[in-house]
This record gives C-alpha cells, structure tokens and sequence, in this order.
C-alpha cells in the first residue's frame, strides 16, 4: 500500500530539497506539498508531487488535506524565518509561526500521523551556555521569532505526552544551497549578499562581522531530515542538525568573495542578536547519520552557480511594521 507524505513550505529551500530529494530515492512514496508561496517559488516545486496553495492558517484547508490524504508521515518545514525582524512584526510572526503549526499538529493527531517531523531553530538557544548550544540546555530565545519556535516545540512534545504523538525535533542550523530564496532582504546572508552583489550593490554585514555561525549546505542535511521521520531512533528526539565547523560572517563574506571574484563589504549598525551560535552535531551523527560533507567554500560555489542564472524577481520589502520604535535605520531607510 503507497505511504503519502506531506510537507509543508514545499517551495522553499528545505522543503523543495527534501520533495526532490523524496522522489528520486523513494518513489514508491506520494508527496503533498502545501506552500502559500510567500517565501518559496512554483520552479522550486517538483513536478512529481501533488501541490496544493494556501496558507496553514486557514485551518478548514489545512484538515481537508489531512482528510484526504492521510499522510503516514509529516515535514513541517512552513515558517518565516527573519528572526532579526520578528521583534518588529510580532502579531505576524507568532501567526505563522505558532498558530500555523498548531493546525499542523491538531491533524498529525487527528488522523494518527505515524510521526511528525519538525524543523525548529537555533534561535531558541538565545545565547546558551558554554562554547557550544547542545540539545539539554534549556531554551533561552532572546526575540519572538526563537520564542515561537520554541513554544512549538512544547505544544508539539505535550501532544506526544497526551495524545500519543510521535515527533522529531530538528533545529537546523544556518542552511543555505541551492532553492533558497536570494530576494528576501531580512533573512540568510549568503542570499542577501549574493543578491546585492547581482544588482551591483555593496554586502552587508550588521556589527563587526565577528558573529560566530556554523553553516550547512542543504544537501547534507536531506538523507537526515528522512531519518528523522522513519528511523526508531529518532522518535521523540529533540537534535540539532548542520554543520561542523564555526566560521565568523567576516571569514564567510571573505570566502563568498574569493568566490564571485569580488565584490564590496559595507558595515552597518549591529542589530541584537546572538554572537556566537555554534550548535553540537554529534547527535545528528549517531542517530540520523548526518556527515559535513560539503565545506563552506564548496557550498557556495554550488549555491553561486545557481543564483547567477536565476530570473530577476520582486526583492520582498515590508513597507508597514508594526513596530517602529528602536527600528534599525537600515530598515527604516529602505
């Protein structure tokens, strides 16, 4: 009997990657993609899966695709991730964020999904403890994007204590390749910097540029991401899952130039964010298998050969915050 899988946020970056990555290894699967397209684009979707488009926040769509469907397994991948502008659109970010993942998981309930893997942050580390964020340190957001996924993660383990749901907890971290969506201002520097320098502008970094990441290139993380949804020893397991290796914003906008073969750096003002968010793997080693495969340098090189002969695009802008007290000048400037 044929397995239906549904993703969510099918259009984006991981949620178009794993969907590619679904059908080529496992096409004895069918994939139901949601995407609004809001952040995600129809040439990032796989032609073999069913898509359908609409927002989870319209819950009556989101239980008639659970009704009729009944997927045995769900990657929840939906989410707007401009963490550094989540203080200054609150109401939005906590409705698609939270609420959206509370329909997600009233249907894994409802029509006893076998597990439901779900794609946290970082964020909800904060500043952590020590040099590096692992999975038993107790969340610590320090903005409203991290404090929505965290709460999802609870509402999502309190559904597994009450109602038997079983879960998988992925906190990527710093993701970037080929699908990612270049023309959001607000959110993954690779593709901001890559976009600004396509249309001759400088690269921006926010601070000094000594901000302390750990990058992953999509691919890595694919063979993973199913493993969190089939493997026994995934379930009800909370992991972090990316790379290896810490590398500042200023080495990182060093390697994308070496890269491009130029290009122009301008320092704004710093924003309040984490400085050094580097995240523990060997979890993600033991139970998913997970293995840094592609270096930074790499990475980029591939993400680069595709952003170059992308189609020029609306770059999306908010025009109306609901905050604008405190508001970055770089923002408000735009």
């Amino acid at each position: 009997m044929q397995k239906n899988i549904l993703i969510t946020g099918v259009a984006g970056l991981l949620g178009s990657r794993t969907a590619d990555w679904i059908c080529k290894n496992y096409p004895e699967y069918h994939v139901i993609g949601i995407d609004d397209l809001s952040g995600g684009f129809h040439q990032n979707i796989n032609p073999e899966i069913t898509f359908l488009e609409f927002n989870l926040l319209d819950r009556e769509k989101v239980d008639g695709c659970f009704e009729k469907f009944k997927p045995d397994y769900v990657f929840h991948f939906a989410a707007y991730a401009a963490e550094g502008l989540s203080p200054f659109i609150r109401s939005y970010n906590y409705k698609n964020n939270l609420i959206a993942t509370t329909h997600i998981v009233n249907g894994c309930i409802n029509y006893d999904v076998e597990r439901l893997v779900f794609t946290s942050s970082m964020a909800v580390y904060g500043h952590g403890k020590g040099e590096q964020f692992t999975e038993e340190q107790t969340p610590a957001p320090i903005d409203p994007y991290g404090v929505a996924k965290y709460a999802c993660e609870m509402d999502i383990q309190i559904a597994g204590e009450q109602h038997g749901l079983d879960w998988c907890i992925i906190r990527p971290h710093n993701v970037y390749g080929i699908h990612q969506n270049i023309w959001d201002k607000y959110r993954n520097v690779i593709g901001i910097w890559m976009y600004q320098y396509l249309n001759n502008q400088s690269m921006t970094i926010f601070g000094d540029g000594e901000q302390m990441r750990a990058f992953s290139y999509v691919d890595d993380c694919l063979s993973p991401l199913w493993d969190a949804a089939v493997n026994d020893k995934a379930g009800r397991q909370t992991i972090n899952l990316g790379g290896i290796k810490a590398t500042t914003i200023n080495e990182t906008n060093r390697i994308l130039k070496d890269v491009i073969g130029g290009g122009k750096t301008e320092y704004l003002e710093a924003r309040h964010e984490v400085k050094h968010a580097v995240p523990t793997y060997q979890k993600s080693m033991e139970l998913l298998g997970f293995k840094h495969q592609t270096d930074l340098y790499d990475g980029i090189q591939k993400m680069w050969d595709w952003a170059k002969n992308q189609p020029s695009r609306n770059r999306k802008e908010w025009n109306k915050f609901e905050i604008h007290k405190k508001m970055y000048s770089f923002w408000t400037n735009q």
